[in-house]
C-alpha cells in the first residue's frame, strides 16, 4: 500500500502529526507532508502481522527535532540542547558500569560558532534530535574556502569546512566517494570509505631474522600519515589502512 492509497482509504486529505501517535524514526519510502512550520517525511511499510492493508508509519522530521533516547545518538547526528542551540555530534559513547546507572557521553560542536562541549546523559534519557539527510558525494579538491564535493546525483557542489572534515582530511583522494550529512543545506558530517590504499614512502629496512609476527615498525605514507607496519613492508609497497583511526590492515594486492 502506498502513502496515497492509505490516505484515500483513511479518508485523510491533509496530514496532521496527531494522526501518528507512537511514531518511529526509521523507514524506507514514502512522501513529504507539511504541518504548519514542520516538514516531515512519512514512510509507509506493510506490517505483516496486521494484514496487508494496515501500514506501518515511520517519520523523519526535517528541521524540527524529535525526542530519542541518548544511547541511540550517533556521530553526525544533530541535537538541540537546553540552550536552544543546535549541535553536531562528534562522538557518542555509552558506559555500562557493573554498578550504578548506565550513561552516554556526547561530545558535540555548536553549529552557530563551532564551540565544543560535552554532555553526559542517562542512556534512557531523552534527547532532541533533528533530521539530517545523507547523500552521496564525490570529493573534488581543497582550497582556501575548504573541501569541495559534488553531489553524484544532482552534480551540485558544496564546500565543507576543515573543522567538519577533521583528521579524516588526510585520507581524502580526488574522486573519492563519500557520504555527506546535510542539515538545512549545510554539511555537518563526512563519512569516508572505511579503507584506503596508500604507498609507503619511508620506513626502516627489515632487520635480519625478523618475521611477519615481529613487532611493527613506523612508516610514512604518501599522504604524509604515519602508521605502524609489519617488518617486511618496504618503501614503494602499497598498503591498506583504516580511515577512521589510520591503522594498518594489510598489504594491497594490486
Amino acid at each position: 500500500m502506498t502513502l496515497d492509497q492509505w490516505k484515500a482509504a483513511e479518508g485523510i486529505a491533509a496530514f496532521s502529526l496527531s494522526h501518528f501517535p507512537g511514531i518511529h524514526s526509521r523507514g524506507t519510502s514514502g512522501g513529504m507532508v507539511e504541518h504548519g512550520s514542520c516538514a516531515a517525511q512519512i514512510f509507509v511499510r506493510q506490517r505483516r502481522c496486521h494484514g496487508p492493508n494496515v501500514p506501518e508509519i515511520f517519520l523523519f522530521t526535517k528541521g524540527k527535532p524529535v525526542k530519542v533516547i541518548a544511547s541511540s545518538i550517533r556521530k553526525g547526528n544533530i541535537i538541540e540542547r537546553e540552550d536552544g542551540q543546535l549541535y553536531v555530534v562528534l562522538t557518542a559513547e555509552s558506559f555500562h558500569p557493573g554498578k550504578g546507572t548506565p550513561t552516554t557521553q556526547i561530545d558535540m560542536r555548536r553549529l552557530s560558532d563551532g564551540v565544543k562541549t560535552t554532555d553526559r546523559y542517562k542512556t534512557t534519557e531523552q534527547v532532541e534530535r533533528a533530521y539530517v539527510e545523507d547523500s552521496n558525494f564525490s570529493y573534488l579538491y581543497q582550497d582556501t574556502d575548504g573541501y569541495h564535493f559534488m553531489n553524484t546525483d544532482s552534480f551540485d557542489q558544496i564546500v565543507v569546512p576543515a573543522e567538519v572534515i577533521g583528521e579524516q582530511a588526510l585520507y581524502l583522494q580526488e574522486g573519492m566517494s563519500c557520504v555527506l550529512s546535510i542539515f538545512n543545506g549545510t554539511a555537518v558530517g563526512v563519512q569516508l570509505p572505511a579503507r584506503v590504499t596508500l604507498e609507503v614512502v619511508e620506513t626502516e629496512p627489515a632487520m635480519k631474522g625478523q618475521t611477519a609476527s615481529s613487532s611493527y615498525k613506523p612508516a610514512k605514507l604518501s599522504n604524509g600519515a604515519r602508521v605502524m607496519v609489519p617488518p617486511h613492508i618496504s618503501p614503494g609497497v602499497r598498503v591498506i589502512v583504516q580511515t577512521e583511526d589510520g591503522t594498518y590492515v594489510e598489504r594491497a594486492k594490486d
